[in-house]
């Protein structure tokens, strides 16, 4: 990386420092990956406020990422391994070998689960579960008891060892979760451009992440402090 290119990019420590106070930060995976960049939050401190933001500011979709071993405990599988249709025979992802997504799920406490208020309540909800989950007070019944699927709230399987087996951004947040100390559930939205319909360049996510005094930076640079 250029040294023009890293003076894009804020320090690991001011994106870890933002993270342990709740606040988003901006990531951008890599060019040859997905080659975009997502609006991450630690999931406990999202508000009905914050998921307007991701739907006006970034306009991609709005996911809950989970390490694996929360959930293998809470019985939350890879799509892609339960699908019985000819749409799941095979994969030919431009950008990995294969999609992170579970199911998707609504708070039982929620209406519709479309609303700002009831996905925040779904998702900062799966902040205290992840956590409780890790240390044995939390399991698959608890999890249907207090979450209904399908729902609103897309949920994200992150790869066993995190970024030793995969660098999306599914990983690189919860990696940013477990350096940073909080509860194992992250946000993740795509930034995407009005304009052009695809993803938000990085010099425009970079203004953004100016405007609004949130931290912004790099898978690279992640992956290298974290890994």
């Amino acid at each position: 990386m250029s040294r023009s290119a890293e003076s894009d990019y804020d320090s690991v420590e001011r994106v870890l420092d933002a993270f342990r106070a709740g606040e988003p930060v901006l990531i951008h995976d890599f060019d040859d990956r997905e080659g975009e960049v997502d609006l991450v939050y630690p999931a406990g401190a999202v508000t009905p406020a914050d998921v307007a933001r991701m739907r006006n500011d970034a306009g991609g979709l709005v996911c809950v990422a989970l390490p694996d071993d929360v959930a293998e405990t809470l019985s939350l599988p890879f799509m892609d391994d339960v699908l019985n249709h000819p749409a799941a025979s095979s994969h030919d992802l431009g950008y990995d070998s294969r999609s992170s997504f579970s199911f998707t799920v609504n708070h039982r406490d929620s209406f519709t689960g479309i609303t700002d208020r009831d996905r925040a309540m779904t998702i900062s909800r799966l902040a205290p579960v992840a956590e409780s989950t890790r240390l044995g007070d939390y399991d698959a019944d608890d999890f249907g008891t207090e979450f209904r699927a399908p729902g609103h709230v897309h949920l994200l399987r992150g790869a066993p060892n995190l970024l030793d087996d995969r660098q999306g951004h599914t990983e690189l947040g919860l990696a940013l979760a477990d350096e940073a100390d909080v509860p194992p559930a992250v946000v993740v939205c795509e930034m995407l451009d009005d304009e052009s319909g695809a993803a938000l360049p990085k010099a425009t996510a970079r203004d953004y992440a100016t405007r609004h005094d949130l931290a912004f930076v790099d898978g690279e640079r992640l992956v290298d402090a974290l890994r």
